[in-house]
């Protein structure tokens, strides 16, 4: 169940070096490409299918990505603009469940993908050294993160949710 859930295992930080930002960067840039060739000819079948037993379906998980990469972006902003600012957590769970995730085809999430992810990635290369040191404060979890931290997670969140995807696809023959 662990690999199912995780199926490029949790996410470990890593200290700052440019081979690692040149990778968490390629990263950002290429996720909605990735995230469109694993969504590539599903059906609606398909697309209802949970990438796990009692998890989302392959439909919910593109419209999470672009919910929690329009956060990201917002979160960058924040913490290059003002001095360790609280970000807004997101009841995650429920806004898989509103209506836009239900309604609408997850095209619409994967097209955000691609403009949203084209402005993120000019403001995280433009970053110099020592923004990536700049925090944030998470009140959920009551803990002060670097925007490098933050980085490494997206880059991470895209590959975990695309894996799930791709990986439900091998399981399923698909």
């Amino acid at each position: 169940m662990e690999e199912l859930k995780y199926p490029i295992g949790k996410y470990i930080p890593q200290p700052f070096s440019e081979q690692q930002l040149r990778e968490w960067l390629f990263d950002i840039e290429t996720l909605p490409l990735h995230i469109e060739h694993a969504i590539l000819n599903l059906d609606e079948a398909q697309l209802q299918t949970p990438y796990r037993p009692e998890g989302w379906t392959v439909h919910q998980l593109v419209h999470h990505v672009a919910d929690s990469h329009m956060n990201a972006y917002i979160r960058f902003k924040l913490g290059l603009s003002e001095d360790n600012p609280a970000i807004k957590p997101y009841e995650e769970k429920l806004w898989a469940e509103m209506a836009d995730t239900k309604n609408l085809p997850i095209n619409i999430s994967a097209t955000i993908l691609f403009a949203l992810h084209k402005r993120l990635l000019e403001v995280l290369k433009n970053m110099t050294t020592d923004e990536w040191n700049r925090t944030v404060f998470h009140p959920e979890h009551q803990k002060t993160m670097t925007l490098w931290h933050l980085l490494g997670m997206y880059a991470w969140h895209g590959k975990h949710h695309t894996a799930h995807i791709t990986k439900l696809r091998e399981r399923m023959g698909w």
